[in-house]
């Protein structure tokens, strides 16, 4: 059972948002095919063919094979070749390296380097045929339909909502494997994790609160109320809408999956900043188009919660995701005013950039209510987390052991990797030396640390015994650092969640059982 809950401070509300839509180049549908080889440790330049490649290969009387052969040299992991009018069915092959059959989990890289290096081609291949303008692609399952899904459905991804040209829609389709329930949720994590990206890619002024609100509600069923925020004492996120003219929301999902109505809930809470200029802190012009993607946290909490749903998974989850924007105004937050958290705690403002950690806050204080068995609250909020890790993994500070080897664990299995950072007492003690106030927002030694320290206040506004905070801030987007995702917002964590919630559904059933 599904329940969204949303609070506006006024009853104004518009769609802003439009579905995904693509050119229809040709009238009648084209078909295309990736197929997958392995690299050969028996013999120099000798490739293996995964199963569904051997099986067309056979079908074309070995010419694949013969055609692998003289093409050019043995091919290596990531790379690919197409081939055409080698069978009536599908005019264009395209052919990818997939690497080492038997890789497995790397130790040193904390991922499943086979599960990365299926991805990697699949996406390849893809988007190969997607140039050449082919409306259907079958899809070799590799031995792991899952993984062969992802990047195949990830690597299609492309935000064109607002071009006049955009890019074929490609239908996929698995190829030469039984494995049907593996592909499907493949597919379902993927369009997951492509949820958030569409969430965070949109301009602004398309992504307002209340347009993010309208997307999830095409997802899952709305009810709406008025002027909650203010009733439950939300001085520090309302602190921080105060300088827009858009309303803020207060997203409120629940997810009532287990056949146990009482088991408790797991919590997830994300940022939703849908504009962040810094508000009177103002943050420098250049790159300030990117914080576009300052909902990260809630566009990924979100469609990790529309997955679960989508896989029908037995676990009661809560998602919370404030939303607002920042931006400067005679009405906005001043550096050094004092507000007044949910909890009672008082906060001075020193730096009005430093407001992600003040609606998360509120929100924080207000999950406590359903008394969840664990949460996890997600975050683009520190720059200092961007240089301390680049974009290879996500930062997780946690007060809990056993939180953190799930998310590690889940981390393993997706190639989305986490990293542990410190929740020293150091760090606690330069958020709690105030002048003026309970707590500083930006803490004693402003820069130094600064991801740590974040952290740190978050953990203020917490009393349950399994909390993570995980700082999204270098994951946010995506050059070219990982190759099953185009240029542009990466929608990372989600996949990651999506799995740690499914080891959490296990867990709770053992337990239960």
């Amino acid at each position: 059972m599904l329940l969204v809950g949303r609070t506006v401070q006024t009853a104004v509300r518009r769609n802003l948002c439009r579905p995904f839509s693509a050119s229809k180049n040709y009238l009648h549908e084209r078909k295309g095919l990736v197929l997958g080889v392995f690299e050969d440790e028996g013999e120099e330049g000798r490739l293996h063919l995964t199963e569904a490649a051997a099986h067309f290969n056979q079908s074309v009387s070995g010419r694949l094979s013969e055609l692998l052969q003289i093409s050019g040299p043995k091919l290596k992991k990531g790379k690919s070749r197409i081939f055409y009018g080698i069978h009536k069915d599908f005019p264009c092959v395209a052919v990818v390296g997939l690497g080492k059959n038997d890789a497995g989990v790397c130790g040193a890289e904390n991922w499943d380097t086979s599960k990365e290096s299926i991805r990697q081609g699949m996406a390849a291949g893809c988007q190969l045929l997607q140039e050449l303008e082919l409306n259907t692609v079958e899809v070799d399952g590799c031995g792991d339909a899952q993984s062969a899904a992802e990047g195949a459905t990830l690597g299609l991804f492309h935000f064109d909502q607002l071009k006049s040209k955009k890019k074929t829609k490609v239908s996929l389709q698995l190829h030469g494997s039984a494995d049907a329930e593996g592909w499907e949720k493949g597919i379902t994590y993927a369009e997951g994790q492509n949820l958030a990206r569409l969430l965070m890619e949109a301009p602004a002024n398309h992504m307002t609160p209340t347009a993010f609100a309208n997307i999830i509600e095409e997802k899952l069923a709305p009810h709406a109320q008025r002027n909650w925020i203010k009733e439950q004492q939300m001085g520090a996120f309302l602190s921080v809408s105060k300088g827009s003219e858009e309303p803020p929301v207060f997203l409120e999902l629940h997810y009532n999956g287990s056949p146990d109505g009482k088991q408790p809930p797991l919590l997830l809470v994300g940022k939703g900043i849908t504009f962040d200029s810094g508000g009177i802190s103002l943050k420098p012009s250049p790159s300030m188009d990117a914080m576009r993607a300052d909902m990260g946290g809630a566009a990924t909490v979100c469609a990790s919660i529309v997955t679960a749903a989508a896989l029908k998974l037995p676990v009661n989850i809560i998602g919370l995701a404030p939303l607002c924007e920042n931006m400067p105004s005679g009405k906005a937050t001043k550096p050094g005013d004092v507000v007044t958290a949910k909890n009672g705690k008082t906060i001075q403002v020193d730096n009005t950039d430093a407001e992600g950690r003040l609606i998360l806050a509120d929100a924080l204080c207000y999950g406590h209510s359903f008394n969840p068995r664990a949460i996890v609250n997600v975050a683009t909020l520190t720059g200092a987390m961007d240089v301390a890790l680049g974009s290879a993994a996500t930062g997780v500070f946690t007060n809990s052991n056993w939180l953190w080897e799930q998310l590690h664990k889940a981390s393993v299995v997706t190639g989305d990797r986490v990293w542990r950072m410190p929740l020293f007492q150091h760090y606690t003690k330069q958020v709690t030396d105030s002048q003026l106030a309970d707590l500083n927002n930006i803490g004693k030694y402003s820069r130094s640390g600064g991801a740590c320290t974040a952290a740190a206040f978050l953990r203020e506004f917490v009393t349950a015994p399994h909390w993570a905070h995980l700082d999204i801030a270098g994951v946010m987007s995506n050059k070219d650092e990982i190759p099953y995702l185009r240029k542009g917002m990466s929608g990372r964590p989600t996949r990651t969640l999506v799995e740690f919630i499914q080891n959490v559904k296990i867990l709770v059933f053992v337990s239960n059982s």
